[in-house]
């Protein structure tokens, strides 16, 4: 599957907070965690596209999505490698990988290094962060 590079979607904060329901602006523009088990499609099984809630840039497909028994949906690894950016996570006197969506910078959750093959990796996202679309 060929994804073209992002497009650079830049709004205003107040563009954003209308856009945006109050939980979707904390998680995607301040960088927060919805409770486990609780956001959208944490369970969800059909096939189907995952994109970003603020841009609409496609980020998962449904057949990298794997049950890690965390409460958020998790992934082997993004449609492709430009459509998510990485940066070095220091809070909560941790040190993690924040993935964020590559044409908005809405943070997305984190990557840690105890997935599945083939990649061994897990996207672990906010649901609220995502919508869902069936294929």
């Amino acid at each position: 599957m060929h994804t073209k590079t992002p497009t650079k979607t830049a709004r205003s904060d107040a563009e954003w907070r209308a856009q945006l329901t109050a939980e979707q602006y904390y998680v995607t523009r301040q960088h927060g965690t919805e409770q486990a088990f609780t956001g959208p499609n944490w369970d969800q099984k059909a096939p189907g596209l995952y994109r970003c809630v603020c841009c609409r840039q496609a980020l998962f497909r449904s057949e990298t999505k794997f049950e890690s028994g965390t409460g958020w949906p998790s992934f082997c690894q993004p449609v492709a490698p430009e459509t998510v950016s990485e940066h070095k996570d220091r809070s909560f006197f941790m040190v993690r990988i924040e993935i964020r969506c590559a044409g908005c910078e809405a943070h997305l959750g984190h990557v840690f290094k105890d997935g599945p093959e083939p990649t061994g990796k897990r996207y672990c996202m906010n649901g609220t962060a995502m919508t869902f679309e069936p294929d």
